[in-house]
């Protein structure tokens, strides 16, 4: 059981490791399309990577006798896609009023929305998730907010996108269990990226020039950040405590900053190590066994 969870933590770490280089190709990829537009190719790419993947676990579930509940996969499928399809579009528009860094912050707030949903639906939280996510919030704020915190337009835009991914977070908590993580993951791409074509073509003028400019930023949010990505996320969320798991994917924003570093010579400020140091902390924290709990046991 403990080697399932640590098996687990490492693919939400290495889950948040490909999404905080995606920032890098995200900013590059802008220059070329417009949001609607990148998200709509790269959530489509997403989907199209996976189906060889869906093909072989089907015929392997039949060749077993495993029987898999369409109606259970496609209902997670449908309901993950329009979650994070409804995340990523209030992010974009968030952004277009308020800072990069701003929106970061407000959005690593997932961290604490997701045990408080949590209790709604009678989900337990381990005591020491609570300063945990105290830890890693405060991280945020030293990592993303560099002057005077103030609440406008945009950072309320940003603020529901962080209550979009800790419901994405939870419906994948529900549907992981129940029905194949790959299958799962590739429907939702599709349906995220249904609507997100539907809305370039109303609200943006796409061009097939503009998407091979920009092909290899695309490249990569359509084959890692979705095709891989956000499947590990999936599996790595089987048997783990949600909250635990948004505060591992959390890191991405630390890394982000690590690979703007190494990428794009953005230099790392005091200010902006400590407040890695304390996210890391944290992370480690919640790893970490209750005290009354330690068995001999396997």
């Amino acid at each position: 059981m403990k080697t399932n969870k640590m098996r687990n933590s490492l693919l939400l770490l290495l889950t948040a490791g490909i999404w905080g280089v995606a920032f890098v190709a995200q900013s590059v990829g802008m220059d070329y399309v417009g949001p609607l537009t990148f998200n709509a190719v790269r959530f489509l790419l997403g989907g199209t990577v996976l189906l060889p993947f869906v093909a072989v676990r089907a015929r392997r579930a039949a060749r077993e006798g495993r029987r898999i509940d369409r109606r259970v996969t496609l209902l997670g499928g449908l309901s993950c896609g329009l979650a994070l399809c409804t995340a990523s579009l209030l992010q974009q528009f968030g952004i277009q009023y308020t800072t990069v860094a701003k929106a970061g912050f407000i959005t690593a707030l997932y961290i604490i929305i997701v045990p408080v949903l949590g209790l709604f639906f009678h989900k337990k939280v381990k005591r020491i998730i609570w300063p945990a996510v105290l830890l890693a919030v405060f991280g945020m704020y030293l990592l993303c907010i560099k002057g005077r915190l103030s609440v406008g337009r945009g950072d309320f835009y940003v603020f529901l996108c962080a209550a979009a991914f800790s419901v994405h977070i939870l419906i994948i908590d529900h549907f992981s269990p129940k029905a194949d993580s790959v299958m799962i993951s590739c429907l939702q791409f599709y349906t995220s990226g249904v609507l997100c074509t539907a809305g370039a073509f109303l609200f943006e003028s796409p061009s097939l020039q503009g998407v091979l400019n920009g092909w290899m930023p695309i490249l990569y949010a359509g084959v890692l950040s979705c095709g891989v990505a956000y499947t590990l996320q999936i599996a790595g969320q089987k048997g783990m405590d949600p909250a635990v798991a948004s505060l591992i994917l959390s890191l991405e924003s630390v890394i982000s900053l690590i690979a703007g570093w190494l990428l794009l010579g953005q230099a790392l400020s005091v200010r902006e190590i400590a407040g890695c140091a304390l996210v890391f902390s944290a992370i480690i924290l919640v790893q970490l066994p209750e005290r009354g709990r330690l068995s001999l046991q396997p």
